[in-house]
């Protein structure tokens, strides 16, 4: 998609796919795109079946993180991060924000995933890490998400859900399912005992099969 009306319409579609696909409730998730020099991002408390093109609000990605927009409804209370992540990492296409049940529980322990599965490689190490907490929307909680996410195209967020990014919509919203899965075997294998990890050589080698398939930032 390389016009502005298609991904307007993607974000739409993909905010009510993650709500079909229960990695999200209500309006608590928020979605984001990069159209040449600008951001599309959510606008705030706006039901997803009742959202129309138009009230996507616009951002300037050249311009300072001053919370000005374009459009008729103001941008996610989380613009903050969607903003450095696509500002600071120009392989970065598309943001997906949620609160899939089995992200947040871990979020809630402040427990990160470790490698208990190989597919922690598509996230772009041996683990997705958990940040620090701070109040949503806040510049404090940007700064923390923009840590955790350092080398990663994941994160969860403490007491609060996770992030992923991807090159396109397509592709963040494939991360979110896949993280949310690795949140619930991780957590499943919790409740029956003592996972067993994969070490770094494992994790690297699934990464280097991943860059094959495409998998990975360039």
């Amino acid at each position: 998609m390389n016009d502005e009306s298609s991904i307007r319409t993607a974000i739409i579609a993909a905010c009510n796919d993650m709500n079909a696909k229960g990695i999200n409730q209500g309006t608590s998730g928020n979605i984001s795109a990069r159209f040449d020099s600008r951001m599309l991002i959510t606008p705030s408390a706006t039901p997803y079946h009742s959202m129309t093109a138009d009230m996507i609000a616009s951002i300037d990605l050249d311009g300072e993180a001053d919370g000005n927009w374009d459009g008729p409804r103001k941008p996610s209370t989380e613009w903050r991060f969607h903003y450095y992540l696509l500002k600071n990492r120009p392989q970065v296409g598309a943001v997906v924000h949620a609160h899939p049940t089995y992200c947040t529980t871990l979020s809630i322990l402040r427990k990160p995933i470790p490698a208990c599965h190989y597919m922690v490689a598509a996230f772009g190490g041996n683990d997705v890490r958990c940040s620090g907490y701070a109040t949503f929307g806040s510049k404090a909680l940007a700064d923390l998400a923009i840590e955790a996410m350092e080398d990663r195209t994941a994160c969860l967020l403490a007491n609060h859900g996770m992030i992923t990014v991807g090159r396109t919509i397509d592709e963040a919203m494939w991360r979110a399912v896949e993280l949310e899965t690795l949140a619930r075997q991780y957590h499943q294998s919790l409740l029956v005992g003592d996972p067993v990890i994969l070490d770094d050589k494992e994790i690297d080698e699934t990464i280097a099969m991943f860059a094959g398939y495409g998998l990975q930032e360039d």
